[in-house]
């Protein structure tokens, strides 16, 4: 497992941007798939946006298709979530995660290292 810390969060107004980071410690960061997760007061945790190993692969949720990025900088243990056009409903914890993998991984079950999270606010 990784230790994740989370960093980027905070509040927006509706239609602006913000960029997530999620730090990685150990030698190993290049094996693992990673992934961004969600969770609104009330709601279920949701999937937003996963990653391959080499950055080479990556997935969406429907509802950010075309409004977030995902990337990760393997030299600096870091993945990142680059989110545009922010609408109120993108409000939520957003949890960073990680699980040994050369395969894009968008099932929150098979991650087995997961971040505090980081408050994202849109307000509209």
């Amino acid at each position: 497992q990784v230790q994740l810390v989370e960093s980027g969060g905070g509040l927006v107004q509706a239609g602006g941007s913000l960029r997530l980071s999620c730090a990685a410690s150990g030698r190993t960061f290049s094996s693992y798939a990673m992934g961004w997760f969600r969770q609104a007061p009330g709601k279920e945790r949701e999937f937003v946006a996963a990653i391959n190993w080499s950055g080479s692969r990556t997935s969406y949720a429907d509802s950010v298709k075309g409004r977030f990025t995902i990337s990760r900088d393997n030299a600096k243990n870091t993945v990142y979530l680059q989110m545009n056009s922010l609408k109120a409903e993108d409000t939520a914890v957003y949890y960073c995660a990680a699980v040994k993998s050369y395969s894009v991984v968008d099932v929150g079950s098979r991650y087995d290292s997961w971040g505090q999270g980081t408050q994202v606010t849109v307000s509209s």
